[in-house]
């Protein structure tokens, strides 16, 4: 549901959850995406990710669109899927989910059996995929909690930056059920089986400086400074190469899988098509007239 405006303007685009839990706009090529539940430390209900999931369907499809980039309102990130909202049994469940800060104070009716492996895939599991999959690059703004399925959007983005005191944490084991959301697929080839145990198995938790130490995130950088080094990395990919950064994203992504000549398949692909658009012109123009370039995404 976007629309078209002239430069600079700001519209809303895709699917806005109507709780006003995710909140969309677009200025100059940027998709913009809040998560905006701060009395829940913006943990995600199943509207929440429904929304997120078709504004990103929206936005894979959006010629007009340069970036993508999520954050969330107040002082944290995103504290993972809203379990309680969806999954909420007896008074006890829910009196130790509010001790968290993120439960409905009333229990609610349990959903039928098979209902969590039924929606996973097009839910959370969707969310990921499509952050993975979407040929726009993806920044995460990461301040304070950072946790579960909030944890796996900022590694499934292209560039995650956070502030130095965030906190991120894989809390399904402590909480007794099993990782989700790909944790168990992008930690051990982000960090290694050794350090993937530990955030998954033991719980540990990493600050914003040890997640970049990591290179779990692209960079950490202190509170005051969080905001004007996303908006330098967001404007580098907003005026970049579009197309030539998708498909980029798009080998990088695909080749984790596949065999060295595969790979090249890939790139010899993304090649023909790159060379093929008005920014590669401009590229070369730029270079050859020994200017700076100036791309138009297209």
């Amino acid at each position: 549901m976007s629309t078209s405006e002239a430069a600079g303007a700001v519209t809303t685009t895709g699917a806005v959850d109507t709780a006003g839990a995710v909140e969309t706009t677009v200025r100059d090529g940027v998709l913009r995406i809040v998560l905006n539940r701060p009395d829940r430390r913006n943990a995600l209900d199943m509207a929440a990710v429904g929304a997120l999931v078709s504004t990103l369907e929206a936005a894979s499809t959006d010629d007009t669109l340069r970036v993508v980039v999520i954050e969330g309102t107040g002082g944290h990130f995103c504290s993972g899927a809203d379990w309680v909202s969806s999954n909420t049994g007896d008074k006890g469940d829910s009196a130790r989910a509010d001790e968290a800060g993120w439960a409905d104070k009333a229990p609610k009716p349990r959903p039928r059996p098979g209902s969590v492996q039924r929606r996973t895939p097009v839910q959370a599991h969707r969310l990921v995929q499509l952050l993975m999959e979407i040929q726009l690059p993806v920044v995460c703004v990461v301040r304070g909690w950072a946790a579960g399925l909030g944890f796996q959007l900022a590694l499934a983005a292209d560039i995650t930056v956070a502030a130095e005191d965030a906190q991120f944490w894989e809390p399904f084991l402590q909480r007794g059920f099993t990782p989700d959301s790909g944790a168990t697929w992008l930690l051990p080839r982000l960090v290694g089986l050794a350090r993937a145990r530990d955030l998954l198995l033991l719980g540990r938790r990493l600050t914003g400086v040890e997640a970049a130490d990591w290179g779990l995130i692209h960079a950490s950088t202190p509170t005051g400074g969080l905001a004007a080094t996303a908006a330098a990395v967001i404007e580098q990919l907003a005026t970049g190469p579009t197309v030539a950064i998708g498909l980029a994203k798009r080998s990088l992504n695909r080749n984790l899988e596949n065999s060295f000549a595969q790979a090249l398949e890939n790139e010899s692909l993304a090649l023909e098509l790159s060379s093929r658009t008005a920014d590669f012109r401009e590229g070369l123009a730029a270079f050859t007239t020994r200017r700076p370039p100036s791309y138009t995404g297209r």
